[in-house]
C-alpha cells in the first residue's frame, strides 16, 4: 500500500483496504471540524443530507459522476462516493481518493464536501454492497446513480440495491436501448417496495408532459380528457430503441386517464400504430412516426399530437420541438426599412406598426423633406413609402423551441412559442433527488410504456 497527497485531494491511496479509506475520511474530518471552530467553541458537527453512490464504467463517466456530484455539493452538503469498476482487471485491488474540506457555495457560505472516488479492479466490484457500506452515514437516505446501463437480471446490481433507497439511471444511454428498458420496467415491478426510481429521460420529458398537461388544466376544458380521438408522437432515429421516450410520454397519458391497450403493431420506417380503449368512450388511436431532424439526437421526441372532439366541439393540441419554418418569397406589403428580425407575429406587428408611423409623418411632410433632400420642387414626385423586410427567423439555436398551438371549435388559432433549454446533467440529477427519486407517476408510466413495448 501508498499513501500520498494529490493536487486537489486531500488524501489518496493505492492498493488499499476500505478500512483504511474510512480511517483517513474520518480524520479529514475532525481537522477541518477543529480547523472552523474558534478556539472558544467546540468542533461543528458535520452536515450531510444524503449519500450518493455513483457506479462509473469507464473514465468517462467516472469524470461525468465527480463533476455533477461536487456540483450538487454546493447546494446540498452529502457524502459522494464515485465507484469505477472494472471487473476485467484481474489483479484485485483499490485505489482511492479522498476530497472532505468546505466548497464555496452560492449562499456565500463554505459547505462541507466529501468526495470518495474507488477505482476497483477485479472481483470486489460484484460485492459493491459490502464495498460501499461501511463508508455509508446513518440516518440519511442512501441514492444509487448507475451510469450507463445498469447489470440488469445479474447479482451485482441486486446486490447493491440492498444498500439503496433509490435507483437513478438515464433511459436514453442505454445499451441495446430495448432490452434494457424491459429489464428497468421488470425491475421496478419486483424490487421491494420502499425503493425508488428515477430517469434523467423522463426529466427531459417534463416540458412535454407540463405543456399537455396545461391544455386540459382549465376547468371547461376537463371535459376535452374523454375526447381525445387521436395521439400522434414524431421521434428521431430508426429502430425499437428510440421509441422510448414517446412510449413514456404515451404510458404517461394511458396511466393517467385509465387507457387499455387493445392491440398494437410496428410497420416500416420506425412507423408504429396502437388502439387504446378508454371505458365509456370510442377507441383511441396512437401513432409514433420517425423523423429526420439534425438539431435533435436519436431517440428525442420533435412532436406531440393529440386530436378529438367531444359535445360536437373539435379540439386539437400541436406542440412541435425545433419547429420547421418555412421561408417567405415573393414581395411583401412590408419589405424593407424596418427589419422585424423574425417572422413572428409579434415581431412583424411591431415592424408594421414603425412603418405605418413612418408613412404617416411623410405624408403630413412629404413636400417639404422632398424638396429638402432632392432639392427638386414641391410635388414633381413622391418619396417611397417604408416598407418591411420579412427576414428567415430560423436559426441554428432553434432546437430548445416549443411550438405550441391551439385549435377548439371555430375560435381562432392560439400560438404559443416557449424556449426550453437543455438542464445540466447536476440540475437534472438535483431535481430528481429532491423528490427523493420517488415519482408515482414515472412508475405507472414506464409499466404502461413497458406493455406498448412488448407488444411490437
Amino acid at each position: 500500500m501508498s499513501v500520498s497527497a494529490q493536487p486537489g485531494l486531500d488524501w489518496h491511496g493505492e492498493d488499499v483496504t476500505i478500512a483504511e479509506v474510512l480511517s483517513a475520511l474520518n480524520k479529514l474530518r475532525r481537522t477541518f471540524a477543529h480547523s472552523e471552530a474558534d478556539d472558544r467553541d467546540h468542533p461543528h458537527p458535520r452536515d450531510c443530507v444524503m449519500t450518493l453512490v455513483s457506479v462509473a464504467p469507464n473514465s468517462v463517466e467516472e469524470t461525468r459522476a465527480i463533476l455533477a456530484s461536487t456540483a450538487i455539493a454546493t447546494h446540498h452538503p452529502s457524502l459522494s462516493i464515485v465507484v469505477r469498476d472494472q471487473p476485467h482487471v484481474r489483479a484485485g485491488r483499490i485505489d482511492a481518493s479522498v476530497m472532505a474540506h468546505p466548497v464555496d457555495s452560492k449562499l456565500n457560505t463554505p459547505v462541507p464536501c466529501e468526495l470518495i472516488v474507488l477505482r476497483v479492479q477485479g472481483a470486489a466490484g460484484s460485492h459493491l454492497a459490502e464495498l460501499v457500506d461501511p463508508l455509508l452515514v446513518s440516518g440519511v437516505p442512501t441514492y444509487l446513480w448507475w451510469l450507463g446501463t445498469p447489470a440488469f437480471g445479474r447479482g451485482e446490481l441486486m446486490d447493491a440495491l440492498r444498500i439503496a433507497d433509490a435507483l437513478v439511471i438515464d433511459s436514453s444511454r442505454f445499451d441495446r436501448p430495448y432490452q434494457s428498458f424491459l429489464a428497468l420496467a421488470d425491475l421496478a415491478l419486483h424490487s421491494h417496495k420502499k425503493l425508488g426510481l428515477a430517469d434523467f429521460q423522463w426529466q427531459r420529458l417534463s416540458p412535454w408532459r407540463e405543456t399537455a398537461a396545461q391544455f386540459f388544466s382549465p376547468q371547461e376544458r376537463r371535459s376535452l380528457m374523454k375526447g381525445i380521438g387521436e395521439v400522434g408522437i414524431d421521434y428521431v432515429g430508426d429502430g425499437r430503441g428510440n421509441r422510448i421516450a414517446a412510449a413514456l410520454l404515451i404510458g404517461w397519458l394511458a396511466s393517467a386517464l385509465d387507457w387499455k391497450l387493445l392491440r398494437a403493431a410496428a410497420g416500416g420506417g420506425g412507423v408504429v400504430s396502437a388502439i387504446f380503449q378508454s371505458d365509456g368512450w370510442r377507441p383511441i388511436q396512437v401513432a409514433f412516426r420517425s423523423v429526420a431532424r439534425s438539431h435533435l439526437t436519436e431517440g428525442e421526441v420533435s412532436a406531440l399530437h393529440i386530436n378529438g372532439s367531444t359535445g360536437g366541439k373539435s379540439f386539437s393540441l400541436s406542440i412541435q420541438r425545433d419547429p420547421q419554418r418555412a421561408r417567405r418569397t415573393g414581395e411583401t406589403e412590408f419589405r424593407r426599412l424596418h427589419p422585424t428580425g423574425g417572422e413572428d407575429d409579434a415581431a412583424m406587428e411591431i415592424a408594421q406598426r414603425k412603418a405605418a408611423q413612418h408613412r404617416e409623418v411623410l405624408v403630413q411632410n412629404r413636400d417639404s423633406l422632398h424638396h429638402t433632400a432632392t432639392g427638386e420642387p414641391p410635388g414633381e414626385s413622391l418619396p417611397r413609402h417604408p416598407v418591411v423586410m420579412a427576414r428567415e427567423r430560423r436559426r441554428a439555436d432553434t432546437a430548445d423551441v416549443l411550438l405550441t398551438m391551439i385549435d377548439i371549435g371555430d375560435a381562432e388559432t392560439l400560438r404559443h412559442v416557449q424556449r426550453v433549454p437543455a438542464e445540466d446533467e447536476a440540475t437534472m440529477l438535483l431535481n430528481l433527488l429532491s423528490m427523493g427519486a420517488h415519482d408515482s407517476v414515472y412508475t405507472r408510466s414506464l409499466s404502461a410504456a413497458a406493455e406498448l413495448m412488448r407488444s411490437l
